[in-house]
């Protein structure tokens, strides 16, 4: 099973479970062993579905102002957290590759390993929703078909996605690509560089 496979698989096993609930303040029970790249990978579909349905929560135009407001601080808790373990599994890439030695014309690629995989994981998602709109029974059959032309879309998508991760880590492998990580640094969340935050420090 290719890397992309198998992240295809917990992806799908993730998305699943947390639909068995389909609740924002589920549980967690993540199946694979602690601090393997397996359990990443589930934990980071988990967050990227609790995140999804936040979403959507808060385009609810009778939602309460108060609730809109702990919402929205609860996803960006949620998008620094997904940051960190974006991160994270690049750092196992990097250690899995740390012996390879690039070729002299070694060329960097547009972006890591682990943000590639990040976007295989909304897929996922995007695939499950598509897949339940194509099928709703009290929809009318234009919604439904317009729902199962983009699920086509969706499903071609991951498959070239899930192609082009795999070649980038075999390139990254064969030392035809290097990796270069660079931290994000979200400026919003830290209270020393958001001018808002530090600035009412003062008041």
């Amino acid at each position: 099973m290719s890397f992309a496979e198998k992240c295809n698989v917990i992806f799908a096993r993730s998305t699943a479970h947390y639909h068995t609930m389909d609740d924002v303040n589920a549980e967690l029970k993540n199946p694979y062993e602690f601090k393997t790249i397996e359990y990443y990978l589930f934990l980071k579909n988990w967050i990227d579905a609790i995140q999804w349905h936040l979403e959507d929560i808060i385009r609810n135009p009778a939602i309460k102002p108060e609730e809109a407001v702990l919402i929205k601080r609860r996803i960006d808790r949620s998008n620094q957290d997904r940051t960190d373990l974006v991160e994270l599994i690049d750092s196992f890439f990097l250690e899995e590759y740390a012996g390879v030695v690039p070729s002299p014309d070694a060329t960097i690629n547009t972006e890591s390993p682990a943000w590639a995989i990040d976007r295989l994981s909304i897929l996922a998602l995007k695939i499950y929703h598509m897949e339940q709109e194509a099928g709703r029974e009290d929809a009318d059959p234009v919604h439904r078909e317009a729902c199962a032309q983009k699920l086509a879309v969706l499903l071609e998508q991951k498959k070239d996605l899930s192609t082009a991760i795999d070649q980038l880590l075999d390139d990254i492998g064969a030392g035809r690509k290097y990796m270069k990580v660079y931290k994000q640094m979200k400026m919003y969340n830290d209270p020393a560089l958001n001018p808002v935050l530090y600035g009412n420090k003062s008041k």
